[in-house]
């Protein structure tokens, strides 16, 4: 039977279930050899240095492991010899996968679609609380100001999606939800008419320059790679309808951050709400951390409660496709043509 280690931070409770996915499996987890946690789902931990005998176990674990879950890190992927699948807990995990090294004949699997509903909850949050006015009204409750005033609604607006994966489709659900009207820019346009029933429209990104002149809100949710980094870059914001809010569920490489600073001193973009950085933690010199219409989230958006519970799901599922040798009904699986 193959052995899994498990190479991030998961509670025992899930550590059980993935035990209990096939008689005779082996899980190697060792506690005392992960990095204790800050929150619920802390994939990364608070940062630890183990000592030369905890190193000693740790890596001969994972020299024993076929099947990880979680990347391992850059210095400890060499001792992986016998490794042949990792389950990430991540989404956009490409360019991580080939910055490790993580040989070709090694399988990828995602935790795809788990972080579509908290980033569509995350992006409608923002957007509600700068359409509707809750900083106004805020400062009005503050001043002890009762003032009847006429605001706009969300109803009839447009919202241009960049990507049009599982992200993609969390918020076109809500938005329907809103009555706002879903423009979604994908690279391969022509063959998503099957998801036609969630998005309005469907256009290339040659046609980008015309969609962000009828946004009212983009999003963006594409993977950070050769061909999207600096993809809303200058001529984009200044293709943008002015006023714009442009918020950022994806990867802080998509967006050129200088160009974001200036279109938002120049009002081109009215709101921004950014759950990545280029740089992360953003620098505490950015100027983004102190424009009053910008909304700055640590890249915790998609972390919720639940989310632990669902990627062991993924792996759950995985686990007994690749017991069973039903290798093609794993789900997830990382396309590494798509990476470049």
């Amino acid at each position: 039977m193959p052995i899994v280690a498990i190479a991030s931070p998961l509670e025992a409770e899930h550590v059980a279930r993935i035990r209990a996915a096939g008689p005779g499996l082996e899980v190697l987890y060792a506690p005392d050899l992960l990095p204790p946690t800050r929150y619920v789902a802390d994939h990364k931990g608070v940062p630890m240095t183990r000592t030369p005998e905890q190193q000693t176990r740790w890596r001969a674990m994972l020299g024993r492991a076929e099947i990880l879950w979680d990347l391992p890190a850059a210095e400890d992927v060499p001792f992986c010899t016998a490794l042949r699948w990792i389950q990430t807990t991540s989404t956009g995990v490409g360019q991580s996968v080939a910055r490790l090294g993580v040989p070709e004949d090694v399988l990828v699997t995602t935790a795809r679609g788990v972080h579509a509903g908290p980033l569509a909850e995350f992006v409608f949050m923002a957007l509600l609380l700068h359409w509707r006015g809750l900083p106004y009204l805020q400062a009005e409750q503050r001043a002890h100001r009762w003032v009847r005033y006429c605001n706009e609604g969300v109803a009839g607006r447009t919202l241009v999606v960049l990507g049009a994966g599982d992200l993609a489709r969390g918020c076109a659900r809500l938005a329907r939800a809103f009555g706002v009207h879903t423009l979604v820019v994908a690279r391969d346009a022509a063959k998503l008419r099957q998801h036609n029933d969630l998005f309005d429209e469907i256009v290339p990104v040659a046609a980008l320059p015309a969609a962000l002149a009828r946004a009212d809100a983009v999003v963006v949710a594409v993977p950070h790679t050769p061909l999207t980094e600096g993809l809303l870059d200058a001529a984009a914001f200044a293709a943008l309808r002015p006023g714009a809010a442009v918020i950022n569920i994806a990867r802080g490489q998509v967006v050129d951050e200088d160009a974001l600073i200036a279109a938002l001193r120049l009002g081109r973009v009215g709101f921004a709400a950014l759950d990545v950085a280029r740089t992360e933690p953003l620098p505490d010199d950015s100027p983004l951390w102190d424009m009053p219409n910008v909304l700055i989230s640590p890249h915790s958006a998609s972390t919720v409660l639940a989310e632990n519970a669902a990627i062991t799901d993924i792996f759950v599922h995985n686990l007994r496709c690749w017991l069973d040798g039903q290798r093609g009904a794993m789900r997830n699986v990382l396309d590494r043509t798509l990476m470049y």
